[in-house]
C-alpha cells in the first residue's frame, strides 16, 4: 500500500487577492466607532474651528487659512483611519483569527499588504470626505493646491498605517483605538497639525520636529503655504517610517514565532 504525499500549493501572489481587501474593508465599515472617528469627527472638528468668517477673509499661502485648517484636518483624519486600519490585527490577534489564517496558505508578507492596502484606502476615504466638506464650507485654494495638498496628505497616511500595525501587533487589545486615539491626538497637538508652530514659541516648535506628525503636516500643506523646511520634513517622515515598520516586522515575528 502506497501512500501519496499532496502538496499544499502556494496561491498567487501569496494570498494577496481583491476578495480578501474586499472583505477586509466591508470588516472596518462594520465598526460604527471606526466609522465616526475617520469619517465624522475630521470634518467635524474642521466646521467646529475653520468656518470662522475671519479666516475665510485671511489669507495662507495661496489659499485663506479655512484651506489651512482643511488640510490640517484632512491629515488627522488620514492619521485616524489608517491607524485604525493597521491597528485591527490586535482584534483578530485577541479572537485567534490570525492565528487560523496562519495555518493557510497566505504570505505574512501578503497578510500584511491587505492590511496596508486597507488602512491606505481608509486614509484617503477620510482625506476625500473632508476636503470635500471642506471646500463646501469656505476653504479657498487653487485647484492644483487642493489635488496637490491632498494626495500629500494621503500618502504620509502611509506611516500611521505602519504605526498601527506595530501597535496592533504591540498591544494586545480588542479596544487598542480607545489607547490610539487619544495617543493621536495629542500628537497632533505636539506636531503642530492643531496648532501653528509660529504660536508655539520657540521650544515646543523644536520639540515638533522630533513627533511622527511634524513631518506629514508640514509636507501636506507645502502646495499650499510654501513653508517650513521639506528637507526635515522628508527626513521626519522616512525615520519614523522606518522605524514603525521595523517595530511591526519585529513583533509580526515574535507572533508568528508562536504557532
Amino acid at each position: 500500500m502506497t501512500s501519496t504525499t499532496i502538496e499544499r500549493q502556494v496561491p498567487t501572489l501569496g494570498g494577496f487577492s481583491t476578495t480578501f481587501v474586499r472583505l477586509e474593508m466591508r470588516r472596518m465599515f462594520r465598526n460604527r466607532r471606526t466609522m465616526i472617528f475617520t469619517f465624522i469627527l475630521p470634518p467635524a472638528m474642521f466646521l467646529l474651528f475653520g468656518t470662522d468668517s475671519t479666516y475665510k477673509n485671511t489669507q495662507a499661502g495661496n489659499g485663506n487659512v479655512t484651506a489651512y485648517i482643511m488640510i490640517s484636518m484632512a491629515v488627522y483624519g488620514a492619521m485616524i483611519a489608517a491607524t485604525s486600519g493597521g491597528a485591527m490585527v490586535s482584534v483578530e490577534r485577541a479572537v485567534g483569527w490570525s492565528r487560523q489564517l496562519r495555518l493557510t496558505p497566505l504570505n505574512p508578507v501578503s497578510y500584511i499588504a491587505i492590511k496596508v492596502v486597507v488602512a491606505m484606502s481608509m486614509g484617503l476615504a477620510a482625506v476625500v470626505i473632508t476636503c470635500a466638506v471642506g471646500m463646501g464650507f469656505g476653504a479657498d485654494l487653487p485647484v492644483a493646491d487642493l489635488i496637490g495638498c491632498a494626495i500629500l496628505a494621503w500618502l504620509g497616511s502611509l506611516v500611521f498605517a505602519a504605526f498601527g500595525l506595530f501597535m496592533g501587533y504591540l498591544l494586545p487589545s480588542e479596544n487598542v483605538m480607545q489607547v490610539l486615539g487619544p495617543v493621536l491626538a495629542v500628537l497632533s497637538f505636539a506636531g503642530g497639525l492643531f496648532v501653528p508652530l509660529d504660536q508655539m514659541g520657540s521650544v515646543f516648535a523644536s520639540i515638533a520636529q522630533y513627533t511622527p506628525v511634524y513631518g506629514v503636516g508640514i509636507i501636506a500643506r507645502y502646495p499650499l503655504t510654501h513653508d517650513g523646511s521639506l528637507v526635515i520634513a522628508i527626513v521626519n517622515v522616512l525615520v519614523w517610517t522606518a522605524l514603525f515598520v521595523a517595530g511591526a516586522a519585529w513583533r509580526f515575528r515574535k507572533d508568528t514565532a508562536r504557532v
